[in-house]
């Protein structure tokens, strides 16, 4: 698949636990003949993991046609610790597309200060394609690994054809292994989220949503604009905007965020970057394009992986997520491979793509994405188009921009229904959005876009560098965030909040 360095997986997850995945599947349940049937059901709460609750929601497959079937979606939730006082749920999803929302919740503890959860139930779902929601499957493992080490970058038509080529495969097999491929959309899963508050006795939906889950939340909010409870949506991908523009401004975000680290990097003794701007850039672009020819070699004897182009380019982009930690592991990273090996870049690509240490990935989210992207922002460009708009790409962004200037590939092999579109709503209630201002993966752009969607939204910024805002430990942002949720009360307006 040509989009294989794909920077719109674009997820605020914490990973410091992730869930075994079992897999639900697709069924006729007699039980729903109507969309109320599904309305009125009850959730069966079970104990799992310990100190958690799972259940399953069942959801029509096609909402245009009811007796299609049933998807069944998994639902986890941390219950609140101080019951007397409850407020009620607070569903999230950290991104993706493709991430899951039950690892998600499941990390509650850390994602969240202590009052939120004495006050509410933590509630994650796995959206409809999504881990264990009817999981996507496509390649196995060992495609999935193979082809995120693989050339991301066609340099001629040869390499181009051999993509297209190779895209086309992973499409027929996402076909010839899933049924009712095209019901993944995000529209579907924010329909499904409102049956969810339902069936959690909810009036209002209380939800947060980092980046792609900002989408899945303004689609949300467009479809049901009265449900809504105390919403923040954190570090936006929503603009109803040509594909050509979104991985235009991406790309340029991932840019200017290498470009702030490379700023602060040559100003410590540690770096090993050349003490000049451009020369450093050209000193980091010229150890990914030495390594399409000549991967790293890897020091830890238990590996026997090489480093190729594409895993140094996946691992410096894991690292520009988040400055406070991902930073200085670049910096790392960049000292091993002046010196001729990978171990760092390595670990900071399996940790975007979630790849085990056994070969094994701890989610589907490869597959998952390609599809629902396809879903949620069809494109009609021709083939040839694309390839020429991929030139305007990697103008725009000389360092990431030819890496994914082709993201929109997949989409031309597989016949999507017309996307659904964030409308310009007014919502019952103001909904809080936070941009931060250096986000290399939703520009602070998306997030002001966003807000104009949504006349009856407030922006908060944070100015500052990585993905997303809550939960990076700038008090200003998590303080916002906790008062909001606690009272409904909303921080000045036009608040900045510094690093």
């Amino acid at each position: 698949m040509s989009n294989k360095v794909r920077l719109f997986a674009i997820t605020a997850v914490i990973g410091a636990f992730v869930l075994s995945m079992l897999g639900y599947t697709a069924s006729n349940n007699s039980d729903y003949n109507n969309l109320d049937d599904y309305y009125t059901q009850e959730l069966t709460w079970s104990t799992c993991y310990d100190n958690f609750e799972c259940a399953e929601l069942a959801v029509p497959i096609d909402y245009e046609k009811i007796s299609t079937g049933t998807f069944q979606i998994s639902v986890l939730r941390y219950a609140a610790q101080d019951p007397q006082n409850r407020i009620g749920s607070l569903v999230i999803n950290p991104g993706g597309p493709g991430a899951s929302g039950v690892d998600y919740a499941y990390n509650a503890e850390y994602i969240f200060d202590p009052e939120l959860t004495d006050r509410f139930d933590i509630v994650g779902f796995d959206p409809r394609g999504v881990a264990r929601s009817a999981p996507i499957t496509c390649f196995n493992d060992a495609e999935t690994d193979a082809n995120y080490s693989s050339d991301s970058k066609p340099d001629n038509e040869a390499e181009f054809q051999s993509a297209l080529a190779e895209t086309k495969k992973f499409v027929e097999k996402c076909l010839n292994k899933n049924e009712h491929l095209t019901s993944f959309s995000t529209a579907n899963a924010a329909r499904d989220m409102d049956i969810l508050r339902e069936a959690l006795g909810e009036e209002k939906l209380h939800y947060m949503g980092k980046s792609y889950g900002t989408y899945m939340g303004a689609l949300y909010a467009s479809l049901f604009p009265n449900n809504i409870g105390r919403m923040i949506l954190g570090g936006a991908r929503v603009l109803n905007i040509y594909n050509l523009e979104q991985t235009k401004t991406q790309a340029v975000g991932f840019d200017n965020a290498l470009q702030a680290f490379i700023a602060e990097c040559i100003t410590q003794s540690s770096c090993p970057l050349p003490r000049d701007q451009k020369l450093a850039t050209e000193k980091v672009l010229s150890l990914w394009q030495s390594a399409a020819t000549n991967p790293l070699p890897v020091k830890n004897k238990d590996e026997k992986r090489t480093v190729s182009e594409s895993l140094l380019v996946l691992g410096t982009a894991s690292a520009l997520y988040d400055s406070y930690e991902g930073w200085p592991e670049l910096g790392q990273a960049l000292k091993e491979a002046v010196a001729g090996y990978g171990d760092t870049y390595l670990e900071l690509a399996d940790m975007y793509s979630g790849r085990q240490e056994d070969g094994t990935f701890a989610s589907n989210e490869f597959d998952s994405g390609a599809i629902i992207d396809c879903l949620d922002f069809g494109d009609d460009r021709s083939i040839r188009q694309l390839q020429r708009d991929s030139a305007a790409i990697s103008a725009a962004a000389p360092v990431f921009g030819p890496y994914i200037a082709l993201s929109g590939l997949t989409c031309k092999f597989l016949t999507t229904p017309p996307a659904v579109q964030v409308a310009k709503t007014k919502t019952n209630a103001t909904i809080m959005i936070i941009g931060t201002t250096g986000d290399p993966a939703t520009p602070y752009a998306w997030a002001k876009g966003l807000s104009r969607l949504l006349p009856n939204s407030q922006l908060l910024t944070y100015v500052g560098d990585g993905h997303t805002a809550q939960g990076r430990g700038n008090a200003c942002i998590d303080d916002a965030v906790d008062a909001f949720y606690l009272t409904g009360k909303l921080p000045a307006k036009d608040l900045r909040c510094t690093e």
